[in-house]
């Protein structure tokens, strides 16, 4: 099996697009380097900014030979976000100072007086409260209050400015799971036929089945993952994860919303749900932070990376450190890198725990099985729907690649976040002889010819419920 661990990466990768790689020529070299899915994060972009990288990664696609993976997109939506107001000079909050916090929708007089955009503020929290401004980097503790005001402690003080993001730790926020914003974000998503729609801070499964609903009506087959960035939602990540198709620890709002020392814990409490039930899973934020700015990762990065490898993640993500960072592709460099060293150890074996059910996913589970116990160079799957592909993936083969073959351009591009799969299309697959010839052609160039190759193969040609076979090929 020397070509298969030379080859063959697990873990999907992910990039936020923004300013520093939205051009054709970045998308390609981030592609060449080994991303897989590009993340477009309606927090910042507009309508015109997010048509113009959907059009570059479909050109792209169009122009790529046949043994190249197409790159996936997702659409992640800004949730029911609440902030700051607009200041023309940024507040100087001093730690111990006392400071005002308001939801009049008269402009500010005071200029200690701070207006947040959420109409339940004041009786949401209670005196001692805490208040979290700016991704944690200014805190108020709520003092007294009100009809219409809350008087604050600085707890920790800094520089804010105009619509910053807003926190309330352990608050459930009485804003709609979609927002008029995220309908209009999510309506054009469809309308380009996106991959992936990420929905944030999911808190129920009644969030997911609003938007699937949506994405019914509109006979979309885009996937949907769900955020997790809050208590509530951790709460509910079994419900949730059997809503989804896949899930995001965002660790961004978690580490918030939560206790950030119980935060490597929630991570895997999350990413064992995911195993158990057989969905996606993404871990997100601050992976290589520090390359925003500076060439190389720190090395406790290098190890969260590892550590979420380690967790069978099936995608890791970039958010600024490919949007706005200087040295985007050094990160997806280094991401891979620290891949191929860290999928050389046996995941945690969450996957222990997954949830088979049905006969397909045993049947997944026994292809897994019988490619390890045979030594196998890898596991074939042929597919319409993606869904064998997916419960063979649930089993998490150890160095194994999964090379799916699909006549479906939906069905290839979806594939671009399941974990091990090497995806290929293929016009048809309903002549068993064709296609294994097709195959046959495929494999043999992956492995430069070497002799002796050995796979096996589940199908799902004829029903994605029922198998014919699974079979032992040797090429």
């Amino acid at each position: 099996m020397i070509a298969t661990v030379m080859n063959h990466i697990r873990t999907k990768i992910i990039c936020t697009v923004g300013p520093a790689t939205e051009s054709i020529a970045s998308l390609r070299k981030l592609h060449a380097e080994g991303m897989n899915v590009v993340r477009i994060n309606m927090s910042h972009a507009n309508h015109k900014t997010a048509q113009a990288v959907i059009n570059k990664v479909n050109k792209i696609n169009s122009a790529l030979s046949e043994n190249e993976t197409p790159i996936g997109i997702l659409l992640d939506t800004q949730g029911p976000e609440i902030r700051t107001g607009d200041t023309e000079i940024p507040l100087d909050l001093k730690t111990g100072d006392e400071v005002t916090l308001t939801v009049r929708d008269q402009v500010d007089v005071e200029t200690s007086s701070i207006k947040i955009n959420y109409k339940d503020l004041i009786t949401s929290v209670t005196p001692g409260s805490k208040i979290t401004v700016d991704n944690g980097l200014i805190n108020f503790q709520v003092l007294s209050k009100n009809k219409d005001t809350l008087l604050c402690r600085v707890l920790d003080g800094g520089k804010l400015g105009s619509k910053r993001h807003v926190n309330l730790p352990g608050v459930r926020v009485n804003l709609p799971s979609i927002t008029s914003k995220d309908l209009e974000d999510i309506n054009f998503g469809i309308k380009n036929k996106v991959d992936f729609i990420a929905l944030s801070f999911v808190r129920d499964p009644d969030d997911l089945e609003k938007l699937r609903a949506i994405l019914k009506r509109k006979s979309s087959v885009a996937k949907i993952i769900a955020k997790i960035e809050n208590q509530e939602g951790l709460d509910n990540i079994h419900e949730i994860c059997q809503a989804s198709d896949g899930v995001m620890v965002a660790r961004g709002d978690l580490g918030i919303e939560t206790n950030l020392a119980d935060l490597p814990n929630i991570q895997r409490r999350i990413m064992h749900a995911c195993a158990k039930w057989g969905k996606r899973s993404i871990v997100a934020t601050h992976l290589l932070e520090s390359m925003i700015t500076n060439p190389t990762p720190t090395r406790a990065e290098v190890t969260d990376v590892a550590n979420a490898i380690y967790e069978g993640s099936d995608a890791i993500m970039l958010s600024g450190e490919t949007s706005i960072g200087k040295y985007p592709i050094e990160c997806v460099k280094f991401l891979k890198s620290i891949a191929s060293r860290a999928e050389q150890y046996k995941a945690l074996g969450y996957e222990d725990d997954l949830q088979s059910d049905s006969d397909w996913q045993q049947l997944g589970i026994a292809a897994k099985k019988l490619a390890e116990s045979t030594k196998a160079d890898g596991i074939i799957v042929i597919t319409r729907t993606g869904y064998t592909a997916n419960v063979v993936s649930n089993a998490k083969p150890f160095r194994m690649p999964v090379f799916c073959f699909t006549n479906n351009a939906s069905t290839l591009r979806h594939l671009s976040l399941v974990g091990s799969t090497h995806a290929y299309f293929i016009k048809s697959i309903s002549n068993h002889e064709n296609t294994i010839k097709h195959v046959s052609k495929k494999l043999k160039n992956y492995y430069k010819d070497r002799p002796n190759l050995k796979f096996i193969m589940i199908s799902g040609i004829f029903s994605e419920e029922h198998s014919e076979a699974i079979q032992i090929i040797n090429l």
